[in-house]
């Protein structure tokens, strides 16, 4: 994928950076630009759920490139920040970063990442939240109601105001290029035959 645009709030461009947090943040951006997708330019006729599933695969091919276990990105259940890696030094966690990945689920569901991540700041379970998003021009060809970096915007600095006084950073994503064939949509809410 590539990223299009990054927004730093609540000083997490210095907090990344006085913590030594800068490779956690460039092994995520790595991660993201490694994640190829390709898509049909047409409005919502691609699927975000693979979308999903490709950017968790890069983090778990990420995590076989780490020795040991205890410094991969480990992903949380439900409810909770999606992936979180801390940062040792010798043999002492300094910090810790988490990322949510927001591309699949309701744009309404923002507000519970941002949630998610004031919950973890306040517990110190992280130093640094980061938030990814389809970009604007993405969104457009993903399932309907998917999130854009226009809503975590809005979010982050209407909705949620008391957000930009975290140290969250906001990465927005975009498709490698166009495919003959959609991104397959995964169904849902089957009901009973």
């Amino acid at each position: 994928m590539k990223i299009t645009q990054i927004l730093y709030y609540g000083g997490s461009r210095e907090k990344v950076c006085r913590l030594g947090l800068s490779t956690l943040f460039l092994e995520v951006t790595d991660i993201l630009l490694a994640t190829e997708i390709l898509v049909l330019p047409k409005k919502q006729a691609n699927g975000a759920g693979v979308l999903r599933e490709a950017i968790d695969s890069s983090f778990e091919r990420n995590n076989e490139s780490i020795p040991s276990a205890d410094d991969r990105w480990k992903k949380s259940a439900s409810g909770d920040i999606d992936w979180v890696r801390r940062l040792k030094f010798n043999c002492s966690v300094v910090a810790n970063i988490g990322v949510e990945i927001q591309v699949s689920g309701r744009s309404d569901l923002l507000a519970k990442d941002i949630i998610h991540i004031r919950n973890a700041l306040q517990s110190s379970r992280i130093d640094v939240g980061v938030i990814v998003v389809p970009s604007d021009a993405f969104e457009y060809f993903l399932t309907d109601r998917v999130a854009n970096l226009t809503y975590a915007r809005r979010y982050v600095e209407v909705e949620l105001k008391e957000a930009q006084e975290y140290p969250i950073i906001v990465i927005a994503i975009e498709h490698d290029g166009e495919s003959s064939e959609p991104l397959p949509k995964k169904r849902t809410n089957l009901g009973k035959n």
